[in-house]
């Protein structure tokens, strides 16, 4: 398509709204002030150690993560962008301990915004991608003060979720119910602009990502998985995978969007303390409604992610997203039962020596 003849983010969003008549435009508002500060973030990234961003922050967040400078960027930019434009009643982030409130000099708005100002930050010295992921829900219908309990949705009820990747370009992911869309940041007018429309994860795959150091504390169904993946074409699968693992969930999740694969971050038993690794309000609940509204799928390993009843704001989970069917085999080998115990070889009934009657 001819570059001149793209349509813009506030194009799609303005045909997008048409669909509803009797929207105020806020959400509209909401999404392309995300979209701004993710522009800024862009620009900041790019920047690396010629803006003195790189390195730690000296702070330690409220999961115990050490911080990075551009993790309190990025937050600053997020809260600064979106504070002030009356579409929101509170926001909540993953580098801020509590809901932060809308100053009361700013109208309260009907949309609650959850982020992950900056994913995959420990990879920034490195120079490998990273991203933020968005999370849009509806702000209860009060005038009083958000609190915790306002944010613990289900991600089914999300009304809007994606992601920005800063790599070689920069691109926006946006769901809105309606399939999922991408688009590029271009440079020379400084607009995303639609460059991957209808996004769609392939059902089928030979790919698959995780953290193999971890294979000692995985659970059973999925060391099964893995190692029938490892097996290839001479196992039980019949063809050979590929293992990827980049310590960015983001640049994962935007791979798999392109070409497909299968991502597992599951609960393991490294930390008893911890149910998982991810955030389930920042960053498995956006990225699992990516995924399903790109006919993908996003799980625990037991039940779709975006069903899990929250129950605090910094609530972690395992996670597993991608190819339809490959998700559904890791979850079909979580609910199998346990294999039964059998006795000793040697005394089965067509063993050497018969168990006495």
């Amino acid at each position: 398509m001819n570059p001149d003849m793209r349509i813009t983010l506030t194009q799609f969003l303005i045909e997008e709204r048409r669909r509803f008549p009797g929207a105020s435009g806020d959400f509209n508002s909401l999404l392309l002030n995300v979209a701004l500060c993710c522009k800024r973030i862009a620009r900041k990234v790019a920047a690396g150690a010629l803006g003195g961003v790189l390195g730690g922050a000296g702070a330690v967040n409220v999961q115990g993560e050490s911080q990075q400078k551009l993790d309190l960027i990025s937050n600053t930019l997020f809260i600064e962008g979106n504070n002030w434009g009356g579409y929101l009643a509170g926001m909540a982030s993953e580098e801020m301990d509590a809901p932060y409130q809308i100053p009361d000099c700013y109208p309260r708005g009907r949309y609650l915004l959850l982020f992950d100002p900056l994913d995959g930050s420990s990879n920034i010295d490195v120079n490998v991608s990273v991203g933020s992921i968005f999370s849009v829900l509806r702000a209860p219908e009060t005038e009083q003060p958000v609190t915790e309990q306002d944010f613990l949705q289900s991600g089914t009820r999300q009304v809007a979720a994606g992601y920005a990747i800063y790599g070689p370009t920069t691109m926006l992911v946006l769901t809105v119910g309606n399939g999922v869309n991408g688009f590029t940041l271009c440079p020379q007018l400084g607009e995303f602009m639609l460059t991957h429309p209808r996004l769609s994860v392939p059902a089928d795959t030979s790919e698959f990502a995780i953290n193999a150091s971890n294979s000692r504390f995985w659970e059973e169904p999925v060391k099964r998985y893995v190692n029938e993946c490892m097996a290839g074409r001479t196992g039980s699968r019949g063809r050979d995978f590929n293992m990827r693992w980049i310590a960015s969930m983001v640049a994962e999740a935007h791979r798999i969007l392109m070409r497909g694969g299968v991502f597992l971050y599951p609960r393991d038993s490294k930390d008893s303390r911890m149910p998982g690794r991810l955030r389930l309000l920042y960053e498995a609940n956006p990225i699992g409604f990516v995924m399903e509204q790109a006919g993908g799928r996003a799980s625990t390993g037991r039940q779709p992610v975006m069903d899990v009843a929250p129950s605090s704001l910094h609530q972690r989970i395992g996670l597993i997203f991608g190819s339809r069917h490959e998700v559904e085999l890791i979850e079909r080998y979580h609910n199998a039962p346990p294999p039964m115990d059998l006795p000793e070889p040697l005394f089965c009934e067509r063993s050497l020596f018969r168990t006495p009657a």
